[in-house]
């Protein structure tokens, strides 16, 4: 039986590790190790001296891939005319009637992105199937352009449900996320939770097969947490 709950959260600077065993509450802080975030968790947790809890964790590992710009080298698959969604994106923007607004470069370039003649209706309807020979062409593409992982995403894809943007950042720090995540398991076994953007957890393969989860896990398990003490305190409305 398992007694002992560890949260972790692994941040740029520091690595945070709070233990809660038989009701007491004890917090282990130590430098991170942004090379190999595990590197930290596994040192901390060894210098505890826990062996068997429930592990919840937090992270801006995903976080950092998108803000540093060190995410996987990914192409998208999308419908033909519509390559340059990423590009274009959505009106919203800090200074709208500035024509020379400098704007983040899109995490796929305009070469990794390839579109394949093909159409279904806003019911999810095939107007227009992928032919063989298209798709062995986009093959020998995507072949050539040597990339780590591959978003697909295509007109009316929310009927299977999937948004362009998503699926991008999804594969863009898939690999970095499932490297990472694999790590950890093998060390902490198989109780380990990920936080994720709601502020809920999943499962270790569940992250990693959907780590655009997790983007914003660091600062919800905050909010969480302050919401929680918040109710201790008898705050209703904070």
């Amino acid at each position: 039986m398992i007694n002992n709950i560890v949260g972790i959260d692994v941040g740029g600077t520091f690595t945070d590790i709070a233990i809660l065993s038989d009701g007491i509450i004890k917090i282990y802080k130590l430098p991170s190790t942004p090379s190999d975030p595990s590197i930290a968790v596994n040192q901390g947790i060894r210098e505890t001296g826990v062996e068997k809890a429930q592990f919840v964790h937090g992270s801006t590992v995903a976080t950092n891939a998108l803000l540093e710009s060190k995410g996987s080298k990914t192409a998208l698959i999308t419908t033909m005319g519509f390559e340059d969604v990423l590009e274009i994106g959505r009106q919203n923007r800090s200074d709208l009637y500035n024509l020379s607004i400098d704007r983040a470069p899109a995490l796929v370039p305009w070469e990794l992105r390839f579109g394949i003649s093909e159409r279904v209706d806003h019911t999810g309807r095939i107007l227009e199937d992928i032919s063989k020979e298209s798709l062995n062409s986009l093959v020998e593409l995507i072949q050539e352009a040597h990339v780590d992982s591959i978003a697909i995403s295509f007109l009316f894809s929310f009927i299977n449900p999937e948004r362009t943007s998503t699926v991008v950042v999804n594969s863009y720090v898939g690999p970095v996320m499932s490297k990472y995540l694999k790590k950890l398991e093998t060390s902490l076994g198989s109780d380990l939770r990920i936080m994720q953007s709601s502020g809920g957890s999943i499962t270790a393969s569940l992250a990693s097969e959907e780590p655009v989860r997790t983007v914003l896990s660091g600062p919800a398990g905050g909010v969480v947490g302050a919401f929680y003490v918040a109710g201790e305190a008898g705050i209703k409305n904070i």
